[in-house]
């Protein structure tokens, strides 16, 4: 739980008071790889702190196709904050790319912590805010860069990481095809 700590206390420094509340509600699991946080259709309940590993956030078209969203990799918060905040089902699945040990805990009681205390409630405003700037980024990012200057991004935003998942999932998060792929970072290479 030491990560989840230091985590939550790089954000916004939080007394021990708020961080036994904190910590009663979130409980220790393990995703092993290709175990899903929470799957298309379901209702969340669930937020988690992502303390080792990577999961991928990710949607099926009408085809069947699958587009990676997002990449989540520790330390990070997971879950369907759409369907946290809609109380609809969620249309985003994650999923785990690699092995993780993950901290969970019911959004319903965080929620209720939140109300009377400014430190989770901050704490909570700050992390959806990160959280919305990174989505706005990404769509500037596919609709204004090309695959070459996304590709580099995505390596200085998740370094090490091509070295853990498969190149198909990466160009999926690119908008690319795996050969595109393929030639970006030979020509890179080059």
């Amino acid at each position: 739980m030491e990560k989840l700590i230091s985590f939550f206390n790089d954000i916004i420094p939080l007394s021990e008071k708020t961080l036994s509340l904190m910590g009663e509600h979130f409980t220790f699991d393990v995703l092993k790889k290709e175990d899903f946080f929470i799957k298309k259709g379901q209702f969340a309940k669930e937020i988690a702190f992502l303390e080792t590993g990577i999961v991928r956030a990710f949607y099926v078209n009408s085809s069947g196709k699958e587009y990676n969203k997002q990449f989540f990799s520790s330390p990070s918060i997971i879950g369907s904050y759409a369907s946290l905040i809609s109380k609809q089902s969620n249309q985003v699945a994650q999923q785990a790319l690699t092995d993780c040990k993950i901290w969970r805990a019911p959004f319903h009681k965080i929620e209720i912590l939140s109300d009377g205390n400014y430190e989770i409630e901050r704490l909570r405003r700050i992390i959806a805010e990160r959280y919305f700037l990174n989505n706005e980024k990404k769509e500037l990012e596919m609709a204004m860069l090309d695959a070459d200057e996304r590709y580099l991004i995505f390596r200085n935003e998740y370094p090490g990481i091509e070295l853990i998942i498969p190149q198909y999932h990466i160009a999926s998060y690119l908008g690319i095809s795996p050969t595109q792929l393929s030639r970006i970072r030979r020509k890179l290479t080059q």
